[in-house]
Formats: structure tokens, C-alpha cells, sequence
């Protein structure tokens, strides 16, 4: 598994829908995550884009010196980046970090935000635009590795003798990771994408998802691999997972909600259609009406965009929902809790052991032996207990 955490540059806090126990998110705090998450051994961050973030690229390039074997998942915008100079941002960050960049295509779904970015463009014209531009950006890069030209004439874009001198470390160019749910979607996923995402529904539906999208590259020749998105919240015992799951939504109000989920409904996006319908269950918001699935809550999309639900559990029941997905085909997992720099921290402690991790960077989870101590130790010479014994005990 890649388990990569999630940079809140759109705000953090203790309770959703308040300022109460909110923190500001300025530089330091964001270097803080992502060098936890880098020293952890997390595969990499996501840095969320839009009118609600800070922009996700410079972000990401203020990051790369505090760091050093994480990743960043940086989104490219259609309609706003144009592809040859996405294609130039991308190399110049893939150098810069020593192929560390990870390239996450965002259509947009939200209309009033698309309008506020000059993009006047109905779901399927974007996607016809974005199949354009992921074209273009594609080949600029694989050919920048022979320094070749580039021409292209679509409906929405075109280039002439588009060319890049400098090419990227990653070869044929950095990963691109996408997710959405529509028509379209899908069939821009199976032709051109690499990691194909879905946000954290049911793992039934998730499954009929991959199997779409694995189906369609297939009569492309084509293989794409799969992740998800999904928030958490770990705790030692499942009695408190849920107290936290509560305590989260406690300060939400109903107003509150219901003007979260008209601005939802207005948008055209199919992904958040789907995450605002599981919301929709439990607007009791008792546990009951909002576990989904096992373990699986739907309580952040109550006032939440995107990424909607979180697994809710002990260490070996959230382990166990993360082992099911990646039964459907995920290999990769976002992940993400409140506030996000402690939950980093416990969610390492309390589930890494238990995942079979790809390239888990210092092995301190990971009951691999290195040559410090982890724990205080007891007494002036007693070595506590590896951390993997310890929760494995």
C-alpha cells in the first residue's frame, strides 16, 4: 500500500463547521505536517486545490527543502493552467525535488468557483477540454526526453512546435492521479490516466468502480492502477473512535448543513452528487444513520466538499476497512483527520504496523530495527518494547 496524508491548506481544526478549536494555517504549521508526514514515512501529500486553498504549487515548491523522500500530489487545472506551461511547472518541480512530484488533474465541478476562474464550460465541454490538455501535456513531456516538437489542433486547444528543454526526472513524465465519477470521467481515466481515484464509498461500489475503469483501459490497451480517498479516525478502542467521530460534528449546526448541502447541490459534479447522498442518510447524524458501511461515516460530508466519509474504528478494524478496499484493486490510500498534524502522528502509531507498506521510509512503525530507542527509557536501561510488539501485543 502507498498511504499518502493530506495538507489542509483550505483550514484545520478540532470541530467541523466552527471556528471553536480552529487553528490558523500559515506556512509553519503546513511545514510541520509535511515533515511529519515525510519523517513517518508516509508515500506523499495531497495538496487540495481551489478558490477555498492556497495555491497548491507554490505550496508544494515551499515544502521541498524541509523535505526528503516525500511526495506531493499537485493538481493541474484545465482551463486555468495552459498545458504547455503545466508541462513546464511539472519538469521544473520533478527536477527541483528529485522526482518527487505526483500530478493530480482536477476538472472542477463547482460552478459559481469555475465562473469566479473565467471558465464558462458545461460538464461535458470540460472534459472534452481536459482529454485535450492532458494530450498535449503528456506528449510535451515524453518528448522533451528526445527534445522533440510538439503540434497539436483540438476542438477547445492547440499547440505549435511546443517544446520543453528541460524534461522532467520521472519518465515518460510525473504520475497523474485523477478521480471522478461521470461518463466522461471514466472514459478520461481508462485512456489517459495513471492512478484512478474515488472518493470513500461503500467498498462494494468502489469495486464496480475499478472494475468500470480497469475494463474500459483494457480495450485501450491500456493498465491503470487505483486508490482512495477517505478521512479517519483511530483510536485505541472502537467506543473511543466513535466518541471522537461525534465529538467532531458536535459544534455543527443545522443551518449550518443545510447551507452546506444547497451550495453541493448546486454543483454538476457526479462525485460530490454521490458523497452528498450518503450525508444525506443521516441528517439525525446518529451513528446509526450514518455508518455507511462498517466503519465507514459519512458525518464530514455533512458540511464537507469532496472527500466526505472517514473509517471509524480501532487500529485492526480500520486496518481491516483499508485491507477490503485494497482487495477492490486500491493501492494507494489519502487519507486525512482533525486536526491533521496530531492524527498524522496517531495514525502512524496505531495502524502502520498492521499495512503492508510500500517503501515505509525510516521503518520506525514498521517493527524494523534501527539504532535509537523509541520510547523513554526506563529507569537508566530498560529498552521499552518495539512499537510493533506493542501493538500487535
Amino acid at each position: 500500500m502507498k498511504i499518502l496524508w493530506f495538507l489542509p491548506t483550505h483550514g484545520d481544526g478540532r470541530y467541523l463547521g466552527t471556528t471553536e478549536g480552529a487553528r490558523e494555517v500559515g506556512f509553519d504549521y503546513l511545514r510541520q505536517i509535511a515533515q511529519a508526514a515525510d519523517e513517518l514515512g508516509y508515500h506523499g501529500v495531497l495538496i487540495p486545490t481551489g478558490r477555498s486553498c492556497e495555491d497548491p504549487w507554490v505550496v508544494g515548491s515551499s515544502l521541498l527543502g524541509f523535505t526528503r523522500r516525500l511526495r506531493f500530489l499537485v493538481a493541474v487545472r484545465p482551463g486555468l493552467h495552459q498545458p504547455s506551461l503545466a508541462a513546464r511547472m511539472a519538469a521544473t518541480f520533478d527536477r527541483l525535488s528529485g522526482g518527487r512530484l505526483l500530478v493530480n488533474l482536477v476538472t472542477g465541478g463547482d460552478k459559481a468557483e469555475l465562473a469566479g476562474d473565467g471558465v464558462d464550460a458545461d460538464h461535458a465541454s470540460r472534459y472534452e477540454a481536459a482529454s485535450e490538455f492532458l494530450r498535449i501535456w503528456r506528449e510535451i513531456l515524453e518528448r522533451s526526453h528526445r527534445s522533440e516538437s510538439f503540434d497539436f489542433e483540438g476542438k477547445h486547444l492547440f499547440v505549435k512546435g511546443a517544446k520543453l528543454l528541460y524534461p522532467p526526472i520521472q519518465t515518460p513524465h510525473p504520475p497523474v492521479w485523477f478521480g471522478g465519477s461521470s461518463e466522461p470521467a471514466l472514459d478520461l481515466a481508462a485512456e489517459q490516466v495513471d492512478t484512478y481515484l474515488s472518493w470513500g464509498e461503500p467498498p462494494g461500489d468502489v469495486a464496480a468502480k475499478f472494475r468500470d475503469v480497469a475494463a474500459r483501459a483494457a480495450l485501450r490497451g491500456r493498465k491503470v492502477r487505483f486508490g482512495v480517498r477517505l478521512h479517519v479516525i483511530v483510536r485505541e478502542t472502537e467506543q473511543e473512535a466513535w466518541a471522537e467521530a461525534d465529538r467532531l460534528i458536535s459544534r455543527v449546526d443545522d443551518d449550518t448543513v443545510a447551507h452546506a448541502q444547497a451550495t453541493f447541490a448546486k454543483m454538476d459534479s457526479e462525485g460530490q452528487r454521490r458523497m452528498s447522498a450518503l450525508a444525506a442518510r443521516g441528517r439525525s447524524r446518529s451513528r446509526e444513520a450514518l455508518e455507511i458501511s462498517p466503519n465507514l461515516w459519512a458525518g464530514v460530508g455533512l458540511v464537507r466538499g469532496g472527500a466526505g466519509t472517514a473509517l471509524v474504528g480501532d487500529p485492526g478494524q480500520v486496518a481491516a476497512r483499508l485491507k477490503e478496499y485494497a482487495e477492490a484493486g486500491a493501492e494507494a490510500f489519502i487519507l486525512s483527520g482533525y486536526p491533521h498534524l496530531e492524527e498524522a502522528y496517531r495514525f502512524a502509531e496505531l495502524v502502520f504496523p498492521l499495512l503492508p507498506l510500500e517503501g515505509a521510509g525510516p521503518g520506525v512503525l514498521t517493527g524494523q530495527k534501527l539504532a535509537g530507542p523509541f520510547g523513554e527509557i526506563v529507569a537508566n536501561q530498560h529498552v521499552p518494547a518495539s512499537r510493533l510488539e506493542a501493538v500487535l501485543r
